[in-house]
């Protein structure tokens, strides 16, 4: 079921949207060589304090961390550690805070120092993707809109879109309908209504859109060890079309 969120649940939303952005915000300022994404975890635990806010993801199914922390070839779900990033690294973080209550999700995707041309290429084109995404969830259209013009967009530069992990409906809970693939065909899927919140979380790839899990049973990454990038807002849909409660 599809829960439609009111003004004020959305309101609520926004605030830990604008938290989040923040965090990402001094977490850009963070990243550089010699940087590890332990140091990254903690930073975000004692920033979500200071602004009354918690880490939601902090024990979820079991998970640990306020945040994961994906490098290169990691999809999702990586684990921080203390092994410093290095240079030609990228990194993505991707959190969930809660806000008295509102809840809000974003991951970003980040160079460490110099990055290839190649790589470049793959942040850049997963950030577009994630806004090609964006501005097909209006009311009327559908969820298969969102998911066609990200794959196609994609694999028009040479790249592939994750299958496995997809994005979401959020609210009370972390996870919840309808489900938001960032493949597909247009015109399928629920139809995108106003008070509807979810996520667009491309997870864009160099090579094969496939991947394998971890041991851990939580890191997913790239089946052929190429580099995997991701870009994730939490919209809320309007009458006038969606609005990024998780900008930066």
């Amino acid at each position: 079921m599809i829960v439609l969120k009111s003004k004020r649940e959305i309101e609520a939303m926004k605030k830990a949207g604008e938290i989040l952005a923040l965090c990402h915000k001094e977490i850009a300022k963070m990243i550089k060589p010699g940087v590890s994404t332990w140091e990254i975890d903690e930073f975000v635990d004692k920033f979500l304090e200071k602004h009354h806010a918690t880490p939601e993801q902090k024990g979820y199914k079991g998970y640990k961390y306020a945040t994961c922390a994906s490098i290169n070839d990691e999809v999702c779900h990586g684990f921080p550690r203390n092994e410093p990033l290095q240079e030609g690294d990228i990194v993505t973080i991707d959190m969930v805070v809660n806000y008295n209550g509102g809840l809000a999700d974003s991951a970003w995707s980040y160079p460490v120092g110099k990055i290839s041309n190649e790589t470049e290429h793959l942040l850049t084109v997963t950030k577009l993707a994630l806004y090609k995404g964006i501005e097909q969830a209006v009311p009327g259209n559908r969820v298969g809109d969102i998911g066609h013009v990200i794959q196609t967009y994609v694999e028009s530069e040479g790249l592939s879109v994750v299958r496995d992990f997809i994005g979401h409906g959020i609210g009370a809970v972390i996870h919840e309908k309808p489900d938001i693939p960032h493949y597909g065909l247009p015109g399928k899927g629920p139809r995108i209504k106003e008070g509807m919140v979810f996520t667009i979380e491309p997870m864009v790839n160099m090579g094969e859109y496939k991947t394998k899990m971890d041991e851990n049973g939580w890191t997913a990454r790239t089946i052929d060890g190429k580099y995997s990038a991701q870009y994730e807002h939490t919209i809320a849909i309007t009458k006038e079309g969606p609005i990024i409660l998780t900008e930066q």
